[in-house]
């Protein structure tokens, strides 16, 4: 005869193999909760089956979307059981959407979220000054679109006082960093800022679809106007910035 515990210590030994180690598996997720503790337990699911899946928090952590329940995702990892109560589960370390990329399903998240709390609405915007006494651009100080910046202020108005706050418009440390520039901007004297940065893929400008950035730009005492990108760009700073530029060129013909 076995104990309960023998039993499941011989079940366990028999589901984790080698070949149940490296799976990707595809279903719907329900039953979706983030626990306080950080870990994320759903289930993955199809027509016929479904399975018990955790991402625990220091593997979710790195998730660029919201899983929610109705989503189709990869989930990669592998099978366990979890021996208190004799199931086995899906140890999830990668989860993946299928259908939009982790950004882009991101991007629409986000950007539903704020147009809900009335971030991007009309009567939000604030006017531009006619001719601003100063100028704050927020953006590398060694970018081209810097250079842009400052070459059209300066033929369209000599003399502007143009004040560079500098910040790091990509990567990990890219949002808190335009976050901080914010403040400086506003401690300027200018009374508008440009929000700026040259072109590039959505990973490479993902700072500006930072929730964090855009609650910066919509809680700056100071008009914004945003020139991030190309024309086709469009992030979400661009949608809550007073007024959107296609390009830091223009950024800085709106601006004088």
């Amino acid at each position: 005869m076995l104990t309960v515990s023998e039993l499941t210590t011989r079940i366990k030994g028999c589901i984790e193999v080698p070949e149940l180690m490296e799976l990707a598996v595809v279903g719907e997720i329900s039953n979706f909760k983030h626990h306080s503790s950080g870990h994320m337990y759903f289930t993955l699911k199809d027509d016929r089956s479904r399975v018990k899946a955790v991402m625990f928090r220091g593997r979710n952590r790195y998730l660029r979307f919201r899983p929610e329940n109705g989503q189709t995702a990869a989930a990669l990892g592998s099978i366990g059981l979890y021996e208190p109560n004799g199931e086995y589960q899906l140890y999830v370390n990668e989860l993946l959407p299928q259908g939009l990329g982790d950004l882009h399903l991101a991007y629409e998240q986000l950007k539903e979220k704020l147009a809900a709390e009335g971030l991007f609405a009309p009567e939000a915007k604030r006017l531009l000054p006619a001719l601003p006494r100063r100028v704050a651009v927020i953006t590398s100080p060694t970018s081209a679109a810097l250079r842009d910046v400052l070459s059209v202020t300066q033929r369209r108005f000599p003399g502007m006082p143009v004040v560079v706050v500098p910040a790091i418009v990509q990567g990990d440390e890219g949002p808190a960093s335009v976050v901080r520039a914010f403040s400086l901007a506003e401690a300027s004297g200018a009374d508008v800022v440009l929000l700026v940065r040259g072109g590039g893929s959505i990973e490479e400008l993902w700072t500006f679809n930072d929730e964090q950035v855009a609650r910066a730009i919509r809680q700056c005492s100071i008009p914004v106007i945003s020139g991030v990108g190309h024309e086709t760009d469009f992030t979400i700073a661009d949608l809550v910035a007073d007024q959107r530029a296609p390009t830091p060129s223009a950024a800085a013909e709106l601006a004088v």
